[in-house]
């Protein structure tokens, strides 16, 4: 690609996120804000007072959902490329880690950034509308499990192509659905389970706002443990039928300890930080919301620098 064509896609890029960002701003400024919603809710009747807590509460989850995903899409454009050659090309840290780039993930932000506004907000969401029923928490885990992998496959493979720089082909957005089905219903009912067990465990920790985000960590790396089996056979289904690794060596104990080892760890910590970044991430956007000419000046300034690098 010459240097003026990445030059002229740089700046649509620039223009797009600049305008989708006045847009949103400005759209956002007239919707009801959360303390209108349970304003309405307090003052209806008996009968619909439920209604609407229930859509407060899924408002509210999709909200937490979307700030939690661009948290989430800064930590997951620089882990999850390692993650994915561990798991797929089954080699070391050191040869993952080097394979990868900076410039390689700053542009996979451009993946993790819309994805993760789909992935994450739709997870909350189903994740509350199942806590208003009467289902236990590993019930509730299995069937968003079992939902959100059904919904969002064609996403995850999609942004998996894109982590290892693989062409993206609509018949494979489907592609390793048994494995990935398993493995999500085994990973929540692992959350499911262990969050309530861990809580119980260490009550001190579960009361703290640090302690609570550090059993959030563990619990997703308990969970990802638990779930590495269908994980690893995830992997296996995805290889590139050019570099293929026998069944006999692709599952190697080695590999496999090393491959969950050190994906579950990354997952635990990222989203552990993800969740002590929340708040203030909230925090700045509410002052943003606020003021608005102060959020699109810092969006033009960290897209115009975000443009340069990633087009060098």
């Amino acid at each position: 690609m010459t240097p003026q064509r990445v030059s002229r896609r740089t700046a649509r890029l620039l223009v797009m996120l600049v305008a989708g960002a006045a847009f949103a701003l400005c759209w956002s400024s007239t919707m009801p804000g959360p303390a209108v919603v349970m304003a309405a809710a307090s003052s209806a009747g008996s009968e619909s007072e439920g209604q609407s807590n229930f859509i407060t509460k899924v408002v509210g989850a999709a909200a937490q959902g979307a700030v939690a995903a661009c948290v989430a899409a800064v930590l997951s454009a620089f882990t999850e490329p390692i993650v994915n050659r561990l798991l797929v090309e089954r080699c070391t840290v050191s040869q993952a880690i080097n394979s990868v780039k900076l410039q390689d993930c700053l542009k996979f932000f451009l993946t993790t950034f819309p994805t993760n506004m789909l992935k994450f907000p739709i997870f909350e969401v189903i994740n509350i509308m199942l806590s208003f029923t009467s289902l236990s928490g590993a019930v509730r885990g299995i069937i968003n499990g079992a939902l959100f992998c059904t919904i969002m496959l064609p996403v995850t493979n999609y942004r998996f192509r894109k982590s290892m720089n693989l062409p993206v082909d609509p018949a494979l957005l489907y592609q390793a659905y048994p494995p990935t089905l398993l493995r999500d219903i085994a990973y929540g009912w692992a959350r499911g389970t262990f969050a309530g067990v861990l809580a119980k465990a260490m009550p001190g920790l579960a009361g703290e706002f640090v302690g609570k985000s550090f059993l959030f960590g563990l619990c997703v790396l308990i969970a990802c443990v638990i779930s590495s089996p269908f994980n690893e056979w995830r992997g296996f289904w995805l290889q590139q039928p050019g570099k293929k690794l026998p069944f006999s060596q692709f599952f190697k104990p080695e590999r496999y300890v090393r491959s969950t080892g050190v994906g579950a760890t990354i997952m635990g910590i990222s989203l552990m930080v993800g969740a002590l970044l929340v708040p203030s991430a909230e925090l700045a956007f509410a002052y943003f919301m606020v003021n608005k000419i102060a959020g699109l000046v810092l969006l033009v300034a960290v897209s115009f620098g975000y443009s340069k690098v990633i087009g060098k």
